[in-house]
């Protein structure tokens, strides 16, 4: 069984960055994608990024360019490096693990999601 835990959410000013971070207990994290999400208020959860396996990544268009994310299996950990903030990336942030095998930016391919994370951007 995965559990996950987000940190490094806060409020930050628009233009500011903020490193997100999701911690994973047990040893079987490197065998799964691992997902970003976030949720808006009275909106719903919506992709964000992905890291494969072999590292490779695919990002949401409202945020190429601008998040990284990546992985350290040695850690256990999966990051999310957010840059230019805008306002409209306010919202509760999620990781989860990709654990069936339909579209990537759907939620209910993902389960083990973690708790949240809060990021407010100021304008």
């Amino acid at each position: 069984q995965v559990q996950l835990v987000e940190s490094g959410g806060g409020l930050v000013q628009v233009g500011g960055s903020l490193r997100l971070s999701c911690a994973a207990s047990g040893r079987t994290f490197s065998r799964y994608a691992m997902g970003w999400f976030r949720q808006a208020p009275g909106k719903e959860r919506e992709f964000v990024a992905i890291v494969f396996i072999d590292s490779s990544v695919l990002y949401a268009d409202s945020v190429k360019g601008r998040f990284t994310i990546s992985r350290d299996n040695a850690k256990n950990t999966v990051y999310l490096q957010m840059n230019s903030l805008k306002p409209e990336d306010t919202a509760v942030y999620y990781c989860a693990v990709k654990v069936f095998s339909g579209r990537y930016y759907q939620p209910d391919q993902y389960d083990h999601w973690g708790q949240g994370t809060q990021v407010t951007v100021s304008s």
